[in-house]
């Protein structure tokens, strides 16, 4: 019922992480390159990685001139060090070993350089219930309203897209949001985790330079 697409809805957060002047940045994780498109508004180049062959041919479809699609796996095929001014990822990092991620992707980062990944994390009711609720209350309530609007010729900007029904899913993280901070603060000393409402988790970290 009211389906919509949690991703997109935090393009404009992820967008938000990115350094002033930020020239080069990687998508890690690609998929149909919906998020690739939008930053490449805003950078003079994008690189955007996904180990699918089908979304990286619907995201080359996608994706303007500035934007470059491979297929590669980050973790087999680890980009050049201090490369990028920014590495981002949309709900990718959760199919990975954390701690096998977070070094490959801090190397690839330029000194001064920003890691921001939106990824979801395993329920842990216990801790987190009140935002569990809140955000299957919310997630009905805009979905009605996206609804509506729809009804009225109004676009939905935050529409499932249809890549999506062939986008590998891993519903099952292994770790909790307070998991990933503590791996992620082991890491990368002053990385910052917090919970999102709609069943993400966004994590963030400048390196020193």
């Amino acid at each position: 019922m009211f389906p919509w697409d949690h991703n997109a809805y935090y393009h404009r957060l992820l967008l938000r992480q990115l350094p002033e002047d930020c020239d080069r940045v990687l998508d890690v994780g690609c998929g149909s390159g919906m998020f690739a498109a939008k930053a490449a508004e805003h950078v003079t180049r994008v690189d955007a990685l996904d180990r699918d062959l089908r979304m990286i041919d619907r995201a080359r479809r996608r994706v303007p001139d500035n934007v470059t699609c491979t297929v590669a796996d980050v973790l087999e095929s680890p980009p050049s060090p201090d490369t990028y001014d920014a590495v981002v990822s949309v709900s990718a990092l959760h199919h990975m070993d954390l701690a096998d991620a977070l070094p490959v992707l801090s190397d690839a980062l330029r000194p001064g350089g920003v890691l921001a990944v939106i990824a979801l994390p395993k329920t842990d009711l216990r801790r987190e219930w009140p935002i569990e609720l809140a955000a299957t209350a919310a997630h009905h309530a805009l979905g009605g309203f996206f609804l509506v609007r729809q009804s009225l010729g109004f676009r939905n900007p935050y529409a499932t897209d249809p890549a999506d029904d062939v986008m590998p899913v891993n519903l099952s993280p292994t770790l909790t949001t307070r998991e990933v901070a503590e791996t992620a603060a082991a890491l990368l000393p002053g990385a910052r985790v917090r919970r999102l409402l709609f069943w993400r988790y966004l994590l963030t970290w400048r390196k020193p330079g």
